[in-house]
């Protein structure tokens, strides 16, 4: 069984680069599905990501400012912990 990852609002705020308030947003509008564990919202994930995804400006915020500001530093330059390029396509293309 696979479990879903869920974050307050306020990390995804901060993972995603956007305002709480821009979040709450799209909760009211039902772009990010929940749950209310002890009177707080717990979003899930893969909707945070579907939902970021949607608008431009919200993708680009993640860039900038969220999480995606620090995936240059995550690059694996020792190739002998790197995966392989052909591994790397074929899961790719099979997704």
């Amino acid at each position: 069984m696979q479990q879903d990852i869920r974050l307050s609002i306020s990390e995804a705020g901060r993972i995603f680069g956007v305002n709480p308030q821009t979040i709450r947003r799209a909760i009211k509008s039902g772009n990010i599905s929940y749950i209310v564990v002890r009177n707080r919202y717990r979003l899930s994930f893969a909707s945070l990501l579907k939902w970021s995804q949607k608008q431009t400006s919200t993708r680009n915020k993640l860039a900038k400012r969220g999480i995606g500001q620090f995936v240059q530093n995550w690059a694996i330059n020792n190739k002998l912990f790197a995966p392989h390029p052909d591994n790397v396509r074929k899961q790719i293309s099979a997704s």
